[in-house]
């Protein structure tokens, strides 16, 4: 089986990460070469430099903050080209849609924010675990970064996840569910895109 790149999105909390990993268990246990990604990926100099800011100890503006972001994808370029190549099934934790989502709530125009990034792979599904904004703070109350404290920027950011969510490839569920009910969803509509014809 060739390579897909199943990617989750969504405001913190909605349960993108618990989601990516069920799905990964699943497709392993169904016998498919099957790996969790997730970005921003700290583990990298951009991703450190990510953290700090995100911690407040730089002071970057929204484009800057973006094109981390985008940088730090284009630094595992090479590794999830490779990985498709080799007929793994990539389930990230954030992708492309996130840079514009939250640009595009910080003002930023979001056919800039796609085109920088349109040399990384093209996800096969796109999956929007949408949640309201009040329901990510009930999730998490402590501990949060800048972006998760401004209630009025997430509202934005789910707007422009909602008109991301147009696209073709794109699969939006209710997160406000529970866990199980929507990992039976994500499998159905992943199953729908993976199986042949």
């Amino acid at each position: 089986m060739p390579g897909h790149l199943i990617v989750f999105e969504g405001l913190d909390q909605s349960g993108k990460q618990t989601q990516a990993e069920l799905l990964r268990d699943r497709l392993k246990a169904e016998g498919h070469k099957a790996r969790l990604v997730s970005f921003p990926d700290y583990g990298t100099s951009i991703g450190e430099e990510i953290a700090r800011a995100l911690q407040g100890e730089r002071d970057y503006g929204p484009d800057v903050m973006q094109l981390l972001y985008i940088a730090n994808r284009y630094e595992r370029r090479g590794d999830l080209e490779r990985w498709l190549e080799g007929g793994l099934v990539l389930v990230c934790d954030r992708y492309v849609a996130s840079s514009i989502a939250y640009g595009e709530a910080q003002g930023l125009d979001p056919e800039w924010l796609f085109t920088v990034q349109k040399f990384l792979p093209v996800p096969t599904l796109t999956i929007l675990l949408d949640i309201a904004p009040e329901t990510a703070v009930e999730r998490k109350s402590v501990d949060r970064d800048r972006y998760e404290r401004d209630l009025a920027m997430q509202a934005r950011v789910r707007q422009s996840y909602e008109r991301q969510a147009a696209a073709p490839h794109w699969v939006r569920l209710d997160g406000e569910r529970p866990t199980e009910a929507i990992a039976a969803d994500v499998v159905n509509a992943v199953w729908s895109r993976l199986s042949p014809p």
